[in-house]
């Protein structure tokens, strides 16, 4: 899932982290007046709570408390029964069959076996334009569907009574039972989007919720809001907290005086807060399974459509002054799947990639190398120099990159290169990255699930993450090859081989795999991350 640029001065693993204890501060006051009060920060304001249409972290941490599909992520990554009481799979692994536990939407009104039926429709249909359509490929139809050649009635998913859900496979997908625990299946009630229609998933008032607790307070663009407990949630008595009280933070010395004010309960760090309190009681590193990277617009700018000029600018980052810029301890990344993410026989996954595809991301800026594939793109261009502008968001730490690479290029380039910078509000940002109105973006992403495919999958050619249209058929076809094969073994070739022609040809250039540093107070109990995204199911405050 996409993260704004500041979530980031930390960020996702698949291993959650249980968080049992933190605490920056000296004082020993609870930060909230109630133990049934919990006061929480994002770096970002929210785009939508519409499940079909969300594609970042921040939408996506707030659809996970307030809504729930048939599992959720629980501690240490692992799936917990959600609204699935039972699952049996057929011996060819193409058909599932899930039995449902009874329950309710906010307004006590029934949930069934037909609400997974009309969101996951509503998400494949060509109408709603969801950027996720693609995590439904393997599903029967779904591709048809989603290229415009079926209806969505004819999606392989179907409700038998009410408590029962039969979903019908074109071929066996691997990974399958992870994408279950992913926002991006959950249900949706009809009659609220129905009710609601263009303003469903706008504000908080244009939802239903079926989650541990409701959403209150958001109006669309303002930067504070509520969850409150779910009086409907079917395992309500298990939920602790009664409120989260939600702000927007972008600048973390403002986020760390709220907190040592006890106005907060959590706060993330930038580098010199990282550096003076990591040996703070509280201090926690969330490794979160994402990669920061630069995507090129192939699409749009001559200069940067030219594979030299891209590796050019890739050899000219300096990732280790720039990951310790942003404090956290986020590593120079050399891959664009990060490392932790997966095992192969026993060995990450990342150590498959080949030492050439990892030669274009230095730790350090490789200058001479830099200024040739600089001279030589110039030179296939017909042009003496090339200016282009970078974009990222308006925080802390999306300026301190910005602001980073601007001077890192035009010190290597000198006046062969001319670079300037634009911070926007994330929402902005993100709309600008989609619609392709930019030259370099810079992009982060975190695991949907734990499989490279969650990152690869994002640069074929047709995907609509690929904002900036980069494109190469053999990337394509194994990319299609690794989702069709009965072989374990050619499907990480062929993830391997594809990650290597992405990274050999700059399809996208990684800079690191985000880890963040963050200070929890040592009063809140049982709180979860998982890539990137907070569970309050079981949090209380002692």
């Amino acid at each position: 899932m996409k993260l704004s640029k500041t979530f980031s001065v930390g960020a996702t693993v698949l291993a959650s982290a249980a968080l049992l204890a933190a605490c920056g501060s000296n004082s020993s006051k609870e930060s909230s007046s109630s133990k049934k009060t919990l006061n929480w920060t994002v770096a970002s304001e929210i785009p939508t709570m519409d499940m079909s249409k969300a594609t970042d972290t921040t939408s996506f941490n707030q659809l996970s408390n307030t809504m729930e599909g048939l599992y959720r992520l629980g501690k240490n990554s692992k799936l917990e029964k959600a609204l699935a009481t039972s699952e049996k799979v057929s011996k060819d692994g193409k058909t599932y069959t899930y039995t449902l536990r009874k329950s309710k939407w906010s307004d006590g009104s029934e949930l069934t076996a037909k609400d997974f039926v009309y969101s996951w429709r509503r998400t494949v249909d060509p109408k709603t334009a969801s950027q996720y359509s693609y995590l439904f490929s393997g599903i029967k139809n779904a591709d048809a569907i989603v290229a415009g050649k079926k209806k969505p009635e004819t999606l392989g998913i179907k409700a038998v009574g009410k408590y029962k859900l039969v979903i019908t496979l074109e071929r066996r997908i691997a990974y399958f039972d992870k994408l279950m625990g992913f926002a991006v299946f959950l249900p949706q009630s009809e009659k609220a989007v129905t009710k609601y229609g263009s303003k469903y998933g706008t504000a908080s008032k244009y939802m239903l919720y079926n989650g541990p607790f409701k959403q209150t307070g958001w109006t669309g663009s303002n930067l504070s809001w509520k969850m409150v407990k779910n009086p409907y949630y079917w395992d309500k008595k298990n939920v602790k907290l009664d409120t989260i009280t939600w702000s927007v933070q972008k600048t973390p010395s403002t986020s760390y005086n709220l907190y040592q004010s006890n106005k907060l309960d959590y706060t993330g760090l930038d580098a010199s807060q990282t550096k003076q309190l990591k040996n703070q009681k509280g201090y926690v590193t969330l490794n979160q399974g994402a990669t920061f990277y630069l995507q090129f617009n192939i699409a749009k700018n001559k200069y940067l459509a030219n594979t030299n000029i891209r590796k050019a600018l890739s050899l000219a980052v300096d990732r280790k002054g720039l990951t310790s810029s942003l404090g956290g301890n986020s590593v120079p990344a050399n891959t664009l799947t990060p490392t932790q993410l997966t095992d192969v026989n026993g060995e990450d996954y990342t150590k498959r990639i080949s030492k050439s595809a990892e030669s274009f991301y230095p730790a350090s800026t490789n200058k001479k190398e830099a200024v040739k594939y600089l001279n030589r793109g110039l030179k296939e261009l017909g042009v003496s120099k090339f200016s282009f502008k970078i974009l990222s968001d308006d925080t802390d730490s999306g300026k301190k990159t910005t602001e980073f690479l601007q001077s890192t290029f035009e010190s290597t380039f000198g006046n062969k290169v001319s670079v300037s910078v634009q911070n926007l509000p994330f929402k902005t940002r993100l709309s600008r990255s989609t619609s392709g109105n930019f030259d370099v973006v810079v992009s982060g992403w975190s695991a949907d699930f734990a499989d490279p495919i969650s990152f690869l999958d994002l640069f074929t050619s047709t995907n609509p993450e690929n904002n900036g249209k980069w494109k190469n058929t053999s990337y394509d076809k194994l990319i299609a090859d690794s989702k069709t094969t009965a072989s374990t073994s050619k499907r990480w070739d062929d993830l391997t081989k594809a990650e290597d022609i992405l990274l050999n040809n700059v399809g996208v250039a990684p800079l690191y795999y985000s880890t963040s540093a963050a200070l929890i107070r040592p009063t809140v109990k049982d709180v979860y991350q998982n890539r990137g995204t907070w569970n309050f199911k079981d949090t209380y405050i002692k």
